[in-house]
């Protein structure tokens, strides 16, 4: 919906890539006809404010648009300073965030850090089954799309045939353009309910807290992580380097025996090289269930079981 309400035909946008998820920005933007230039970092690390300065001054861009959290990589990327650096280079660029592994536990001041756009989906941090599209839209994108100069390129992605719908319902006056997943609201309803009962900063901490644990735990292991510098490391999920010699097929089955799943590569260069531990949600906000510690043990045991089983 963002790539085709906000970006017309030929008009640039700029990708901070941070793995597997910024070239999947960049397609979108370009089905939808526009210009794409993409900002990438090296595996494990994301642009600096100079590379993004540099690049916004090269030429204008109607949008930035950034991975939060690239769930391939477990990169994490600095929005407040991403967009202090846009509105103070280029102003009039609308900045789009991909918070799909992100929102719900790690901090976003949509307001006071003066972003446009918010994405997520339901299944992650914020613990609803998967299939609900969730965006936050700031007045100044809403009025970027109301002025466009040629037609949405699409029907059910269309803002303009959702915007007159959710008007209606805050006025109390139900109205129809497709028909709702229903029971993934009420869900979802149930969720937000339950996270905002509490400070989010005491959610945010909790996140915090768990990562420094987990990524303690995997040093000591003698492991190390795709996100190198402890600045960009993401604090839902983790990307962990297998030992020299083991495959993620060599440990995902063993996990999965002792009643835990990770999941393997993603970034198609260094897919086999890798795993990826997801540490978010009610796992993380209700320690008493034991889901932290449980993996980090399964880890423990699988890798041991891996490398006797190779040789290692």
């Amino acid at each position: 919906m963002t790539a085709s309400g906000l970006i017309e035909h030929g008009e640039n946008a700029l990708v901070l890539h941070t793995g597997y998820f910024g070239d999947s920005y960049a397609a979108c933007l370009q089905t939808y006809g526009a210009n794409v230039t993409q900002l990438k970092a090296p595996i494990g690390d994301r642009p600096s404010q100079s590379e993004i300065e540099a690049a916004l001054k090269q030429k204008p861009y109607k949008l930035l648009t950034l991975t939060h959290v690239d769930t391939s990589t477990g990169v994490l990327n600095d929005v407040k300073a991403i967009a202090q650096t846009v509105r103070r280079v280029s102003p009039n660029t609308l900045i789009a965030v991909d918070g799909v592994c992100s929102v719900g536990c790690e901090e976003i001041a949509f307001d006071d850090w003066d972003i446009d756009v918010v994405l997520t989906g339901s299944q992650k941090a914020i613990g609803c089954p998967p299939g609900l599209a969730i965006l936050m839209w700031s007045g100044r994108a809403i009025d970027t799309l109301k002025s466009r100069k040629s037609p949405v390129t699409s029907y059910y992605a269309s803002a303009l045939n959702w915007l007159p719908i959710m008007q209606n319902y805050e006025n109390f006056k139900p109205s129809y353009f497709a028909t709702p997943a229903t029971q993934l609201v009420h869900a979802l309803h149930t969720s937000l309910s339950q996270i905002t009962a509490r400070p989010m900063s005491e959610r945010f901490n909790a996140h915090t807290q768990t990562s420094n644990r987990v990524k303690a735990a995997i040093k000591d292991l003698g492991l190390s992580q795709l996100a190198a510098n402890p600045e960009a490391q993401a604090h839902g999920m983790t990307a962990i380097y297998l030992p020299e010699g083991l495959v993620p097929g060599d440990v995902l089955p063993g996990l999965l025996n002792r009643g835990v799943i990770f999941a393997g590569g993603l970034h198609k260069e260094i897919a086999t090289k890798y795993i990826r531990f997801g540490h978010m949600g009610i796992s993380v906000t209700n320690p008493g269930r034991g889901d932290i510690d449980n993996a980090l043990a399964a880890l423990k045991e699988t890798l041991a079981e891996a490398k006797q089983a190779k040789g290692l």
